[in-house]
């Protein structure tokens, strides 16, 4: 069991170093303040790791609400 949970700890590691590689190449992590459709699709870039290259170019979309003033 040791050696199957390792294996899989390390390809974990690799699938997610495969799409913090991609969201670099996209230029995600360039710029300033990140609204929320940034920052989502860039996380979902780096979870779909090695998918990014297959043809997966996923995009998110979000609308915070506006805080009230009053």
């Amino acid at each position: 069991m040791g050696v199957a949970m390792r294996i899989l700890a390390v390809v974990l590691v690799v699938w997610l170093i495969i799409g913090v590689i991609a969201a670099a190449q996209r230029d995600y992590f360039s710029g300033g303040d990140a609204t929320c459709a940034e920052f989502g699709t860039t996380a979902v870039t780096i979870l779909a790791g090695p998918l990014n290259y297959v043809g997966v170019n996923e995009k998110v979309k979000c609308d915070l609400p506006e805080p009230s003033r009053g």
